[in-house]
């Protein structure tokens, strides 16, 4: 059994980390830390174990920590995580910076742990096969994704949050957008990026080899205007991402058996590893500048 401390309380990690933890048949809940500590008291509660009021006390029982923690506050966390030499199932986007990204990087490098970013669709096994068979058939030109959510709307369980308000869909579910692009395009050596209506942001990337791909994503558009639209163009002609088969709560079990796995094996290159999280933060970082300083912007890899 793998002893997993959980940090964080709101709506995902009682929904599906700490469900998800509870529920995997190789994986032990054994504490929950939380910045309101009613809330850890509360959650930790559910499952019956201890609510810790310290990082490092909850650290020292664990041997893996699943984090659902807004990006500023996941990556201090991680870092002492790392260097203590406890696993990582973390939340996107990894950080809010290039290079706080970076120093869980060195900390995940340095500690030899293993990590696995719940980037939620990649870990539902239809569309990982997708992008798997997609990104072999080669030829693309060119990818769209729409990603129009409503969270805002009275009785959305992330109405709350402060993160989310403050940096917008960008960091919110251009992660999700990117972990299906650039597996099948490639990494990504400029940006663009506009603004819309309502907190709408579009980017335009190129990708190694010329591919391009555009990006729409909003977290307040009109509830009757939600969509979720991956399409790829190439030589192959017009391929459309499925939806997911299955819930958050099947992918995060995925997730745990991947983390699990590179443990049992002593790999540390998963597809969606603390490397990949850090390439998602470049250039999620790079369109905050095309944004605020209206040019294109090159990533130096």
């Amino acid at each position: 059994m793998l002893r997993f401390g959980l940090f964080g309380t709101g709506h995902w990690a009682a929904q599906t980390h700490g469900a998800g933890l509870d529920a995997h048949p190789r994986a032990e809940l054994v504490g929950v830390w939380g910045r309101d500590p009613e809330k850890a008291g509360a959650l930790a509660a559910r499952h019956g174990v201890p609510a810790f009021a310290d990082i490092d006390a909850l650290l020292d029982v664990c041997d893996a920590v699943a984090v659902a923690l807004p990006p500023h506050v996941q990556a201090g966390i991680a870092i002492r995580a790392a260097t203590a030499g406890r696993h990582l199932l973390l939340d996107k986007p990894l950080a809010l910076s290039l290079a706080e990204a970076d120093r869980l990087v060195a900390a995940v490098r340095a500690a030899g742990v293993a990590s696995v970013v719940f980037f939620t669709q990649r870990f539902h096994p239809n569309v990982d096969g997708f992008l798997t068979a997609t990104a072999a058939a080669g030829g693309w030109q060119h990818a769209r994704a729409t990603q129009f959510a409503s969270i805002y709307q009275p009785g959305s369980p992330y109405a709350g949050s402060r993160w989310r308000r403050e940096q917008g869909a960008l960091w919110d579910i251009g992660p999700h957008a990117l972990s299906i692009v650039l597996p099948v395009l490639g990494r990504v050596t400029r940006v663009a990026a506009l603004d819309g209506p309502g907190g709408m942001v579009h980017l335009v990337l190129t990708h190694d080899g010329g591919a391009t791909s555009a990006l729409s994503l909003t977290l307040d558009a009109p509830p009757t205007a939600l969509a979720r639209d991956f399409v790829f163009y190439g030589e192959n002609g017009v391929e459309t991402v499925p939806p997911g088969d299955g819930n958050a709560l099947t992918a995060f079990g995925t997730a745990v058996d991947q983390l699990l796995g590179q443990i049992d094996s002593g790999e540390r290159d998963h597809r969606c590893d603390i490397r990949f999280g850090r390439e998602v933060v470049a250039v999620l970082a790079a369109a905050e500048t095309a944004r605020a300083e209206a040019r294109t912007v090159d990533l130096h890899h």
